[in-house]
């Protein structure tokens, strides 16, 4: 549970990586701090049996990675349930009036089933998008500070969802976790941004964020659209889930905070020999195995390269990489 009255702050832009010599050697248990090391590619995996139920445990050897086919070594790594950045974007355009109350609730729930040292941040969005917390509170892991945040005066107006999404992928690259995740809340589609659905995706993919998506059915609603949200989610490694009573959203919220827990996270070096032409396409695949056993992983699938200096990144030459 989320301890009352602790506040993290952060300063107002990113901290500059610090350079490959000061970088440590792997770990195989536990957090570790992201470095620049020549031009590292870091992954957030879920790990599953065949039942479905999440594996822990599993160390840096019982993993590979391959790219364009080819074994990578993994050169950095960190067990589950690691500290996390998250970003709770949550719909409050007027169709969503009658759910707030559920939607708050939830969002607080899931609060408590997080790791204690999760930093948090909220973006409220009708056609306008807002951050929840005060101007001097960039991130916080106070409940009451959370609550206050999610309570986003009256529910009413049209969607910018989209909008709600990049302004929270800005705000993301604040954090001070090597995990970052969003959690998106909403009932409908989009019908007042102004941004595109693929400059969104390219967003996306210029990020090293995972997207969680959570759309809730309304018939009446003709701009609901899940496909996008679906198509988010796959795009960052997340997952969707489209429900249609209210009482589901506690218990799938729940769900995606014992996933977000229970995710490993791996980079690794690209061979330089490779294509590292700007905006190159990289397949990716991970491996996992118990006793020899293959087990099923969640991940990205892909990366893209940038040149954008301001994505999010561990590429000590200045080149942004960024997991598709």
């Amino acid at each position: 549970m989320i301890p009352a009255g602790l506040l993290l702050c952060v300063p107002d832009t990113p901290r500059p990586m610090e350079p490959a010599s000061q970088s440590g050697p792997p770990s195989e248990t536990g957090s570790f701090t992201l470095r620049a090391r020549s031009e590292l590619v870091v992954l957030d995996v879920s790990v599953r049996n065949p039942k479905g139920g999440f594996v822990t445990g599993l160390k840096r050897s019982d993993f590979q990675v391959f790219e364009e086919g080819r074994k990578e070594p993994i050169t950095q790594f960190g067990s589950v349930d690691t500290p996390v950045t998250i970003g709770l974007v949550v719909d409050a355009s007027g169709s969503m009036r009658p759910k707030r109350e559920e939607v708050v609730a939830a969002g607080l729930a899931f609060a408590q089933d997080s790791n204690p040292q999760d930093q948090f941040f909220v973006v409220n969005f009708n056609e306008r998008v807002v951050r929840g917390l005060p101007p001097n509170m960039p991130f916080t892991d106070n409940l009451v500070a959370l609550r206050r945040a999610l309570y986003y005066g009256p529910a009413r107006g049209r969607t910018a969802l989209y909008d709600a999404i990049a302004a929270a992928l800005d705000h993301i690259r604040l954090g001070t976790r090597e995990k970052r995740t969003l959690i998106v809340v909403s009932d409908g589609g989009d019908n007042a941004s102004t941004i595109s659905f693929n400059e969104l995706l390219r967003r996306i993919q210029e990020s090293l964020v995972t997207v969680y998506a959570v759309a809730i059915h309304d018939p009446e609603d003709r701009d609901l659209h899940p496909g996008v949200l679906r198509k988010i989610t796959q795009v960052s490694g997340g997952e969707f889930f489209l429900i249609h009573d209210l009482e589901e959203v506690a218990p799938v919220l729940h769900k995606i905070a014992l996933e977000v827990r229970n995710r490993y996270t791996i980079g690794y070096v690209p061979d330089p020999n490779l294509n590292r032409a700007s905006d190159a396409l990289r397949h990716i695949r991970v491996v996992a195995l118990e006793n020899g056993h293959k087990l099923a992983v969640r991940t990205r699938t892909s990366y893209r390269l940038s040149d954008d200096p301001g994505t999010p990144s561990t590429a000590a030459s200045g080149r942004a990489y960024s997991l598709q």
